[in-house]
């Protein structure tokens, strides 16, 4: 079962990852990065997100 909840993790973080990275090819997107120079908030929350979510789920699913 955990190794299940893992795998999930693992799909909904690389998910998310996927989804920040095309918000940041919008047009809205890429006129925040010129004017402030960063990545839009909606963005790096994906990121960070995704990121989480697939550490722990590959944690879950290598755990013995």
């Amino acid at each position: 079962m955990i190794k299940a909840i893992g795998l999930v993790l693992i799909v909904v973080g690389a998910g998310l990852a996927f989804w920040g990275y095309q918000l940041s090819d919008s047009v809205g997107s890429q006129l925040t990065e010129a004017i402030t120079g960063s990545e839009p908030e909606e963005v790096m929350i994906r990121y960070i997100a995704g990121a989480a979510s697939f550490v722990a789920g590959l944690y879950l699913f290598l755990k013995k």
